[in-house]
């Protein structure tokens, strides 16, 4: 499906907020994007890893606003730490909407908390495209306006069922099926999906010695 770029970047986004959660599993594999693949290179495999929670502190927040180059955030305290925990949590409730009416509430009361003001822009080179946020936003109702209706636009386009959660047994990481049957069961091929598909050849092998 064509996704327009802003909604893309604020798609990123928002995966990488809710996959920052403890309860998601193996926090230590480095931000992804929406499909759920990480650079290469990065830390091993964290599924023998404790998790943790990736935004537990003001410092992790300010390194969060800068991975996705989150301008006028300005000075950071413990109240927006919190309130974008908070919305952290509002948004993997969208990802866990069992229908599209449940997800299109999710998201309506989310951004009109933000307090939602559209605006043309055509900021850092890039063509014209809406920032859904105030100027004057705080962080949180900032990721709510922007990464909300980009949300917004999958329930639109009858595609509210791509929001999933990896299916891995030790791995609850949010991410976006853009596959065309929408068939993906795995946020990442490279791990997780590899990793079920080991265990089960594996399993079928002991089987079938005895």
């Amino acid at each position: 499906m064509l996704i327009p770029h802003d909604t893309r970047i604020a798609l990123d986004t928002v995966v990488d907020l809710v996959n920052t959660a403890p309860e998601n599993g193996l926090p230590d594999r480095g931000p992804a994007d929406i499909t759920g693949q990480r650079p290469t290179g990065g830390p091993p495999d964290a599924s023998t890893r404790a998790a943790a929670d990736q935004l537990a502190d003001i410092e992790s927040l300010y390194a969060f606003a800068e991975r996705h180059l989150i301008s006028g955030v300005g000075t950071l305290g413990e109240k927006d730490l919190r309130a974008v925990q908070d919305v952290r949590s509002r948004f993997a409730e969208i990802f866990a909407a069992p229908d599209a009416r449940t997800a299109a509430d999710l998201v309506n009361r989310l951004v009109a908390a933000a307090g939602t003001t559209p605006q043309l822009t055509d900021h850092d080179g890039y063509d014209w495209h809406v920032h859904y946020f105030a100027p004057d936003a705080s962080i949180s109702d900032h990721l709510a306006a922007d990464c909300g209706m980009a949300l917004a636009f999958f329930v639109v386009a009858g595609e509210q069922e791509r929001l999933r959660r990896c299916e891995a047994p030790d791995c609850r990481r949010a991410f976006v099926d853009l596959s065309r049957n929408r068939s993906r069961r795995y946020c990442s091929s490279r791990t997780c999906g590899n990793r079920l598909h080991v265990a089960a050849y594996r399993a079928r092998r002991r089987e079938a010695a005895g």
